[in-house]
């Protein structure tokens, strides 16, 4: 029998660590799984997809968390963000941010290289359906690039 496969919600934390993002993450969380969602908790905001090389199986596991309510049942009791922050924008990465395994995709005559695909091709290997980002302009910025 075909068994239907669960839309996959990420969560990631972009900007500055400010107070309310962890009881945001758990609200997302545990609406998501009483609504039948598998969650995933992207680590260090966009840097997380940006860093995760999926040809490398320890990659998956240091910047993708799979969440439910043990997880976060006492986040929201602690200040700043559980799943950590960055202000990466893949759209505009310099060289020396670059992680290792994408330099030689570095465009050399340019200051910053756009790494969008790459990012929307991690989102499909992951299987991630839809993603909620929590930040500010910048985060918000490319989550629409990402979506157009």
């Amino acid at each position: 029998m075909y068994k239907e496969r669960k839309l996959t919600i990420a969560i990631l934390t972009g900007g500055g660590d400010v107070p309310g993002l962890n009881p945001c993450i758990k609200t997302l969380v545990y609406r998501g799984v009483d609504e039948g969602m598998r969650v995933l908790g992207i680590r260090r905001g966009w840097d997380g997809l940006l860093d995760y090389n999926h040809d490398d199986p320890v990659s998956l596991e240091q910047n993708i968390i799979e969440l439910n309510k043990p997880i976060v049942r006492t986040i929201d009791r602690f200040g700043g963000t559980f799943l950590h922050t960055s202000r990466t924008n893949p759209s505009a990465v310099k060289f020396e941010d670059t992680p290792d395994f994408l330099r030689d995709k570095f465009d050399k005559d340019k200051k910053k290289t756009d790494f969008t695909p790459h990012i929307l091709s991690n989102l499909e290997k992951i299987g991630i359906d839809v993603v909620i980002p929590i930040g500010g302009n910048d985060t918000f910025s490319f989550a629409e690039r990402i979506h157009r």
